[in-house]
């Protein structure tokens, strides 16, 4: 086996004046520069988010220790085990754990990852397709997991899922209408994706202009769940609207950290706030959300959800999520 792969690299930026911090580069090495974990997997793909965003980009403080390999996720084959759980040639699926955080990630050709971070691949997808999921689509599988478990059934009504045209809320949309749920979308780009979002299940889409306001602590009841992925003013207004004992699932941040919200619709409506963490979730909950992808995807929709890059072009993707400029998923071929 030849022990030199290419990866990219995070590293102190040289320039100490330049306000990137960190900068990033495709690097060749070899098997000695891998981190001591217990499973050798041979990456096929990772995949396009927002967080990866800011890491390529040197934009966000995201990187615990460096050098850093970027990526916050990755699907492959085991090479080497030395765990009984998994063996060579087992395809696997890691999100989150710490990915391009504090453990080197999915931006490279060969990767060791602690066996108890790892999932097996369901064999109704391949690794191309388990990166087309990939976290948001993972994440989005948690937050729908959450309206289940809340007891919101399609006939409590409406749900509302923010952030629409990207990874999440387009596989949101998916899952939630293929389980019956009404789904209206929210978008900032309504004439360019309304056509796409209606496709995947959305039967309404409205500009998320209409939640960027100041809302009363209670306004008219619209909505009966909502998976959330932007945060901010938007997600304080959204929650004077939701039905009473309704779930907010909420994942994001794209409108910022800040909540100008009140405890009113908590303790007058009892609504429920349900944080979606994707990053330290149980193995439980991971091998939960990975089955009912494996029940919910549908194939051809996903197709359409995604397409592939090569790594080296990731600074530029990297400023496109930042921007507002990437629709859906994209999966990034670290071998092309």
């Amino acid at each position: 086996m030849n022990n030199t792969f290419k990866a990219f690299v995070i590293q102190q930026n040289p320039d100490s004046a330049a306000k990137q911090k960190t900068i990033g580069s495709i690097e060749t090495l070899n098997n000695a520069d891998l981190p001591d974990e217990n499973v050798l997997i041979k990456v096929d793909y990772s995949s396009l988010n927002y967080k990866d965003g800011l890491v390529v980009t040197g934009k966000g403080r995201i990187c615990r220790q460096l050098p850093m390999v970027g990526g916050i996720d990755l699907a492959g084959t085991v090479l080497e085990s030395a765990d009984d759980r998994y063996q060579a040639g087992d395809q696997v699926v890691v999100n989150g754990y710490g990915l391009s955080e504090s453990h080197w990630g999915g931006y490279s050709q060969r990767q060791r990852v602690n066996a108890d971070h790892l999932v097996k691949l369901d064999a109704v997808f391949n690794t191309e397709q388990a990166m087309a999921i990939g976290t948001a689509g993972y994440t989005a599988m948690l937050c729908v997991m959450a309206i289940q478990d809340h007891g919101v059934t399609p006939e409590h009504g409406p749900v509302l899922v923010t952030g629409a045209a990207g990874g999440v809320g387009s596989v949101a949309i998916m899952l939630l209408a293929k389980l019956g749920y009404q789904v209206t979308a929210s978008t900032g780009r309504v004439d360019a994706c309304k056509a796409k979002l209606t496709g995947l299940g959305a039967s309404e889409v409205v500009d998320r202009e209409a939640f960027n306001v100041e809302s009363k602590p209670l306004a008219g009841e619209k909505w009966a769940a909502v998976v959330d992925s932007v945060g901010g003013q938007p997600l304080a207004t959204i929650l004077a609207q939701v039905n009473y004992e309704g779930i907010v699932a909420a994942c994001g941040l794209a409108a910022g950290m800040s909540l100008p919200s009140s405890v009113a619709p908590f303790i007058l409506r009892g609504v429920t706030l349900r944080g979606i963490d994707s990053v330290m979730a149980s193995q439980q909950r991971r091998a939960r959300a990975w089955k009912l992808l494996s029940e919910l995807i549908d194939l051809n929709h996903l197709a359409s959800l995604y397409c592939i890059e090569p790594m080296s072009a990731l600074p530029q993707l990297g400023e496109a999520i930042l921007s507002g400029q990437v629709q859906g998923r994209v999966v990034i071929d670290v071998n092309a």
